[in-house]
């Protein structure tokens, strides 16, 4: 099978990874970086003002995005800040003020911040605990009960995999939480504009978003933290007391505003994005497996989001297929260096041996794709596919691995 003709530019089909900023965000970032470019923090002049009126404007549609009180959301520098403040805050403030549970429950499958942080609390008395997921990469809610019976601090979860897109239950496990006392945390940075979230209604005490999952800029993010009950976390780092003490550090606006705007975009617009991508998702699935048998999708198809394809393919490896399509912007959701790939702990969770995690791909269509960059990228990953499997001396069917 002839490779296609090379797109006039690369298709990007991992919007997993990032996102391109909308061009409707970047129009009203752009006046706070020239023009309006006071700091929010200096009210006593009119252009601080501005800013800072800005800033709470922003502040707000982040919050009905959420469907959250506009004062329970404190900015951050992304995903990864806000779910080192909300972990390890909650615990240090916890064992200063006596509370004796020490226990902390996640997944296995969590983003690596979240990981790193259940574990780096570990060397300061607590006691991380790691649940395993199912095949499908959803976990058991009894699996959560049964963890929950010795006494607990925290429990953290994320609303979708950045790697296979599965959405967990987080209104049933935030409610499994609550039952047993302990504080629920989840991270909604793949989930944030893809499906709707109500964290007025659920039991969730603090979730984390990131601007550029979310079609806005890089370098900013939100922490959800519930005022009702009251949640207290323990600041990071010290400074001038901004963010309700929270997070201290001159607000940046330009960021702060793209994030406000890329929320209330997706507000407006998240039902017909799904849609619309559910649907040039199918025609990529329905495309490359007619073209290539055996290929395995992994991950509930049913608990996902419209964008998500994790593929494991019969006869090639990621890195080979990757390497023959250089105008293709795919992953492989894996932690890579020049000397080697490390397979996913995502597909390793799931059950996959190292060789099939090897073979897999992630797969993200977004809100820029067109139904022309399906059928590019369909054709070339089954050219490359068929290529490598006609240099490979072997090839082994994931499903007899």
């Amino acid at each position: 099978m002839s490779q296609p003709a090379p797109p006039n530019r690369p298709v990007y089909l991992d919007n997993q990874a990032t996102t391109r900023c909308d061009p409707r965000v970047l129009q009203a970032m752009l006046p706070w970086f020239s023009e309006d470019f006071g700091n929010p923090h200096s009210s006593e002049h009119v252009m601080g003002r501005k800013a800072e009126a800005a800033v709470e404007r922003a502040r707000a549609q982040v919050a009905d995005l959420l469907r959250a009180d506009t004062r329970e959301i404190i900015f951050t520098s992304g995903a990864t800040e806000a779910n080192n403040i909300a972990i390890k805050g909650a615990a240090r403030f916890a064992l200063r003020y006596g509370n004796e549970r020490r226990r902390i429950i996640t997944v296995a499958t969590e983003h690596k911040c979240v990981l790193e942080s259940v574990a780096d609390l570990g060397a300061e008395g607590f006691e991380p605990v790691v649940l395993p997921v199912d095949a499908d990469g959803l976990l058991d809610p009894d699996r959560l009960r049964e963890a929950l019976a010795v006494p607990t601090l925290l429990v953290s979860v994320m609303g979708v995999n950045n790697e296979i897109g599965v959405i967990q239950d987080i209104p049933a496990l935030a409610a499994i939480t609550k039952e047993a006392g302990a504080l629920f945390h989840t991270d909604l940075a793949q989930a944030t504009g893809k499906i709707p979230v109500d964290l007025a209604g659920w039991k969730v005490d603090l979730a984390s978003i990131s601007g550029h999952k979310v079609y806005g800029p890089k370098g900013i993010g939100a922490l959800y933290v519930r005022r009702r009950p009251r949640v207290r976390i323990e600041p990071l780092f010290s400074g001038g007391g901004q963010e309700r003490g929270l997070r201290s550090g001159t607000l940046p606006t330009p960021l702060i505003v793209g994030l406000g705007e890329a929320c209330h975009l997706a507000s407006e617009e998240m039902r017909a994005d799904a849609d619309r991508i559910a649907g040039l998702r199918e025609r990529l699935l329905t495309r490359l497996s007619d073209a290539i048998p055996g290929l395995r999708i992994n991950g509930s198809m049913q608990a996902r989001i419209a964008g998500n394809l994790n593929l494991t393919f019969p006869a090639a490896t990621a890195v080979d297929l990757m390497d023959r399509m250089p105008d293709l912007c795919v992953s492989t959701g894996s932690a890579c260096s020049s000397a080697e790939v490390e397979p996913s702990y995502v597909l390793r969770a799931l059950g996959l041996s190292d060789d099939q995690a090897g073979k897999t791909l992630r797969i993200a269509v977004g809100r820029f794709t067109s139904a022309a960059d399906v059928d590019y990228a369909a054709a070339a990953l089954a050219a490359a596919h068929a290529a490598a499997s006609a240099a490979s001396p072997r090839s082994e069917n994931p499903a007899e691995a």
